[in-house]
């Protein structure tokens, strides 16, 4: 196989290539040179937004391309419109934040999407951003040769936005941790590589169409996240598992300020940890434990001497120690055991 990945130097794009090369495709990378591809790839330099962004694409073929672009839909279709005769299929990994909100529990790829997005449109937010950049695929390749990957929450090596890399820092750093509850609160993601070899595995069988690409909620809970990062760290922290509603009464920002979490209840947590991934799982998705993602996740920070890279396009995630220590210190509920975590 041929494989084009537009980017393909950090999280999602790089494990893309990894996942290719390892299967013995040629792989082919545009990218704007910051980072290095990973080695065996062959890489082309270009900007994408620059008029000129694209030339290093004037020659060559592909039998699929993988995008995922984040930003101006313009960008991907320009993209789309130059290789549509030379690639025989286009993958886009997109978002489920292109479904109208709030999406409720269970939605499928059939759930109203987003409206107001436009292929030709430049930046505006990511919802429309991502789905803007759907259209434009569509246009150029039409629906049986492209492929909507729409991910949900993404972690694993490489990760760029920060989620689980504070979380095992902070548990490393040992002593007390804000520990959002309850235990068992139900979690849904993908493992970065799972998503790869998905990818992949729909250019292979030459699927199309959209698809909710995470895993099934509930894969983890907050509690077995939370463990295996004092498990693989070896730090002496505690774990202070936290009533939902002192945690919101602080002021504490769900998914940002704590990465990953999501009130119990909340449209945000069914849109975040609620999708149905029936047609991922019936086309191949495989996740696997989340005790290796979290593994692997923490000896790729300590490869890279603790501090994982951060896409300046997205704000810092994580919670301050003051105020980490403020709640704590006026928490007298205990370790949160037994308390009933509601947001109500």
């Amino acid at each position: 196989m041929r494989l084009l990945v537009l980017g393909g130097t950090e999280f999602v794009g790089r494990a893309v290539v990894e996942a290719a090369l390892g299967r013995g495709w040629e792989v082919t990378v545009l990218h704007r040179g910051r980072h290095a591809p990973p080695p065996g790839a062959r890489a082309l330099h270009g900007d994408r937004t620059a008029p000129d962004g694209l030339t290093a694409l004037a020659d060559g073929t592909w039998d699929a391309v993988v995008d995922t672009w984040s930003a101006a839909p313009q960008v991907v279709r320009d993209a789309a419109r130059l290789l549509r005769g030379r690639a025989g299929r286009y993958v886009y990994v997109s978002s489920c934040s292109v479904y109208a909100w709030a999406p409720p529990a269970g939605y499928t790829e059939d759930a109203p999407l987003v409206e107001g997005a436009s292929a030709d449109a430049g930046q505006s937010d990511y919802a429309r951003d991502k789905r803007g950049a759907e259209l434009a695929v569509l246009d150029a390749f039409g629906a049986d040769r492209s492929v909507l990957a729409r991910s949900g929450l993404i972690l694993g090596p490489y990760e760029n936005i920060g989620r689980l890399p504070w979380w095992l820092n902070r548990v490393a750093r040992g002593g007390p941790v804000l520990a959002p509850g309850p235990r068992d609160l139900p979690l849904q993601y993908v493992d970065v590589r799972d998503l790869a070899d998905w990818v992949l595995g729909a250019v292979e069988r030459e699927l199309s169409g959209p698809c909710n690409l995470v895993s099934p909620p509930g894969h983890t809970t907050m509690g077995a996240l939370l463990d295996a990062c004092v498990r693989v760290t070896g730090g002496p922290a505690e774990l202070r598992w936290t009533a939902p509603r002192t945690v919101l009464d602080a002021g504490i920002e769900p998914w940002t300020r704590l990465p990953v979490w999501t009130p119990p209840g909340s449209d945000l947590h069914d849109a975040l940890h609620g999708a149905d991934v029936s047609r991922a799982l019936a086309t191949g998705l495989n996740c696997r434990p989340a005790g290796d993602t979290v593994a692997d996740t923490w000896a790729w920070l300590r490869e890279i001497g603790g501090t994982a890279p951060r896409r300046p396009d997205r704000p810092p995630v994580g919670l301050d120690p003051e105020t980490e220590a403020k709640v704590l210190g006026a928490d007298r509920s205990g370790p949160g055991e037994g308390v009933p975590d509601t947001t109500s």
